[in-house]
């Protein structure tokens, strides 16, 4: 976990808002979001004040980031904080958005008998899909394959 990362989660296990630090520490709110998002650096005197203002030690902080284990663990309850709604279906991310560097998971919530449109904004990824509840007709390419509950496809 990054240092933004590491500043989110305490801000947010003590329940302060961005606000709430961003006064705190003598600094705008969009510059801690930035922070928090990895967009910008602190100084050590801003990050600093960014500590106090959260309650930790910028020390420790500093050594967790640098000693952290490439594990990321979200539980169900940390998931994103909104539904993004299309037609027919939600996309609900697991992962905020600073996680998603190298990979991005999500459920979709597919309403029945709905048809979702192919993902065409996928740049050299590559899709797993795995039905948790119900089934699917997946359309690919000139192939129909119908998946049920607990089938897994990658393309």
């Amino acid at each position: 976990m990054n240092l933004g990362s590491l500043i989110r989660r305490y801000r947010k296990e003590k329940k302060l808002t961005l606000k709430t630090v961003a006064e705190k520490a003598g600094i705008s709110e969009g510059f801690l979001s930035q922070v928090e998002n990895d967009v910008n650096s602190p100084s050590v005197d801003t990050l600093s004040k960014i500590c106090n203002a959260i309650g930790v030690k910028a020390g420790d902080l500093l050594n967790q980031a640098s000693n952290q284990e490439k594990l990321v663990l979200i539980r169900k309850s940390e998931w994103g904080d909104i539904d993004l709604p299309h037609t027919g279906f939600i996309t609900r991310r697991f992962f905020p958005p600073e996680n998603r560097k190298v990979m991005d998971s999500a459920i979709l919530v597919i309403e029945p008998g709905k048809l979702i449109p192919v993902r065409k904004n996928i740049k050299n990824g590559q899709e797993v899909l795995c039905i948790l509840k119900g089934s699917l007709e997946l359309i690919h390419g000139e192939r129909t394959i119908h998946l049920a509950e607990g089938d897994t496809v990658h393309y």
